[in-house]
């Protein structure tokens, strides 16, 4: 099983960048998704997710409005589109696979996540 972000790198204040995260070795059709990013010297951080079948979908506060979250069941493709961006934004980014579900509202909680892919940078330059 295997998750590979790709899309990140070097991008000027306001400009966009669109993150693909490509799974193989099984389906994730029947699990929610998310995009997690961790800039240096900080944890990692909730960025977005997307549940599995109805597309319902969240944001953190800092992205709501600038990002967007989607997927491709059939391709087994999940997307993060990024607009606007702002020099907060420059970190790895990574995308995951929720494994497990504690709580209605956990999609942001890192430990729900079991698969996770190598990350990709992207940076926001001033």
């Amino acid at each position: 099983v295997q998750l590979q972000a790709s899309g990140g790198g070097l991008v000027q204040t306001g400009g966009s960048l669109r993150l693909s995260c490509a799974a193989s070795g099984r389906s994730f059709s029947n699990y929610g998704m998310g995009w997690f990013r961790q800039a240096p010297g900080k944890e990692r951080e909730f960025v977005s997710y997307i549940s599995r079948n109805d597309g319902v979908t969240y944001y953190t506060d800092s992205v709501k409005g600038r990002f967007a979250i989607s997927r491709d069941n059939a391709k087994n493709l999940m997307y993060l589109q990024m607009n606007s961006l702002k020099p907060e934004d420059t970190a790895v980014y990574y995308c995951a696979v929720r494994t497990t579900i504690s709580g209605i509202n956990y999609h942001d909680r890192i430990y729900e996540y079991g698969y996770w892919g190598q990350g990709t940078q992207v940076t926001v330059s001033s």
